[in-house]
């Protein structure tokens, strides 16, 4: 690992758990050139906020879907 690299490391766990994950994410995002992905990515989160909005979309509490992935790969 290069110097530079092991500095940007440090710096970065010294952040904050949700700095961490925005700069993780960033980090994640720049590996992928295709802004087509992120635009089609904006378009599912809008169709999926207005389906939560105008009651289309039917939430359950994320313990509840958490047993129901693990129940459909045992």
């Amino acid at each position: 690992m290069s110097a530079q690299l092991e500095i940007v490391e440090a710096q970065a766990l010294s952040l904050a758990p949700a700095e961490r994950a925005q700069f993780a994410d960033r980090l994640i995002t720049s590996l992928f050139d295709d802004q087509g992905i992120e635009a089609a990515w904006a378009v599912e989160v809008e169709r999926r906020v207005k389906n939560i909005e105008s009651g289309r979309a039917q939430l359950i509490p994320a313990a509840e879907a958490i047993a129901r992935a693990r129940a459909a790969i045992k």
